[in-house]
């Protein structure tokens, strides 16, 4: 897919800040620090579109990026970041949850992991939410950069031995490894949303 417009055109707490245009929206979930910012840069190629950062926790609102003015990149707030307190992770959790279930424009979840570890309880947790809501879900298995190559492929299969998606993708944030089968994907789910073939 060719990026011509990639803007941060709003953030929300709560649905009554959403987007309204109706817009096919595909969100973005996974722990807190595991490179949805840095995915979303790759995905439009802008740097510091999405701000990244080293400390965990960071992102506290759903960031809506609007691409060529055609749909929207959700980044919802990461879970299992454990110096947040109870209160603030239980309003997280309410957040992320009511948007997934009730979200009429969602046409799809791109569940982010980390390539070099197992997935986590907080993973495993996710990918079965998102299958008993029956929701469109691609895995991308991040930060590939950081292990050797020759190593992808039986991290890859540990990764979707453990979650079950339909479909996983190898990505890399430094790289851009992953990137087109990322927007195939999304470019997919559009075209069955809009009813004919994607320009």
């Amino acid at each position: 897919m060719q990026v011509t417009e990639a803007i941060l055109a709003g953030t929300a707490v709560s649905p009554d800040r959403f987007p309204k245009d109706g817009l096919p929206e595909f969100a973005l979930v996974g722990r807190s620090n595991v490179g949805k910012s840095s995915l979303i840069n790759r995905l439009v190629m802008r740097k510091k579109l999405a701000h990244t950062s080293n400390t965990p926790g960071r992102t506290r609102t759903l960031n809506f990026y609007r691409i060529n003015s055609r749909f929207y990149l959700v980044d919802l707030p990461g879970y299992g970041y454990a110096q947040v307190s109870q209160s603030e992770r239980r309003r997280w959790g309410a957040m992320v949850e009511n948007f997934l279930a009730n979200r009429e424009s969602l046409a799809g979840v791109i569940h982010v992991v980390d390539l070099r570890h197992p997935p986590t309880a907080d993973d495993r947790l996710m990918a079965e939410w998102l299958r008993v809501h029956d929701l469109a879900v691609l895995v991308v298995a991040t930060k590939a950069d950081k292990i050797a190559r020759s190593r992808w492929e039986s991290h890859r299969r540990q990764v979707e031995a453990t979650l079950q998606p339909s479909r996983c993708v190898v990505f890399s944030a430094e790289t851009g490894a992953g990137r087109d089968q990322v927007w195939t994907w999304v470019v997919e789910r559009l075209s069955g949303r809009e009813g004919h073939p994607p320009s």
